[in-house]
């Protein structure tokens, strides 16, 4: 299809849409962008299966391949989707997303679960801090009730009763890692992991802070490292040159 989108950004978390939106809204304005959701009823199993399915459904329609950008367990299904279909996906953009790729703030929210006895609102509250820092009342309100129904509705890898983890996926695509130095769930070490498994062209980006949703709190400068990306993986395309190992700190 000549108009589909060369933008696709996965979300498996409708609940916390509120945060791509920067982000998407201004990739938007310079590119044709899709935004993808996965969502799941309460009596619907948590699959990724069934979401790498629907992807992957959704894009048969397309003749191109197409650059993904996905956030946490957005951007786990994205880097799977690449694995195992690389001739669709142009470059692949992970956000959020450590070499081991299952680590998230709700893998987090369980390891809390278990071994601290408080009630579910208590460990909301927490999380938030977590994530967010120090919030008035109504902010914190607000986003531990968003948190709540994301653990309620989203598609994840954990529960109550098994947490999962994967060992690393590398991806033939060109490939952009971004994360904070202050982000408490996918740490320094979470991603800098990410070196051992890069390509000629690769990159690392770590901005200095912004937590785990930093692309929500400083959109333009991550807007800034994407276009770059794909700029200098465009150039390097039309003059068929081999690039060198890349990995930014800034």
């Amino acid at each position: 299809m000549s108009n589909f989108a060369n933008v696709l950004w996965l979300n498996t978390s409708p609940s916390l849409r509120h945060f791509d939106q920067k982000l998407v809204n201004q990739l938007s304005e310079t590119m044709g962008l899709a935004y993808w959701e996965y969502r799941q009823s309460l009596d619907e199993p948590s699959c990724l299966e069934t979401a790498l399915t629907l992807v992957h459904d959704y894009l048969k329609s397309n003749d191109q391949p197409i650059h993904l950008i996905g956030h946490s367990t957005g951007g786990l299904l994205a880097l799977m989707y690449a694995n195992r279909h690389p001739e669709r996906v142009k470059s692949l953009t992970l956000l959020s997303v450590g070499v081991h790729p299952t680590v998230d703030w709700k893998a987090h929210y369980y390891v809390q679960f278990q071994l601290l006895p408080c009630s579910r609102q208590v460990l909301l509250k927490q999380t938030v801090e977590t994530l967010f820092g120090y919030q008035k009342p109504t902010t914190q309100h607000r986003l531990m009730l968003m948190l709540d129904r994301d653990l309620k509705e989203s598609l994840s890898v954990h529960s109550v009763l098994k947490r999962m983890s994967l060992s690393p996926i590398p991806v033939s695509v060109p490939l952009m890692v971004c994360g904070s130095e202050d982000d408490v769930i996918v740490d320094s070490q979470e991603l800098q992991g990410w070196r051992s498994l890069l390509k000629p062209g690769d990159r690392v980006v770590q901005v200095p802070q912004g937590g785990h949703f930093f692309h929500h709190f400083y959109p333009q400068l991550v807007y800034d490292k994407i276009l770059n990306f794909w700029s200098e993986m465009e150039w390097f395309s039309s003059q068929g040159e081999v690039r060198t190992p890349l990995s930014t700190r800034s």
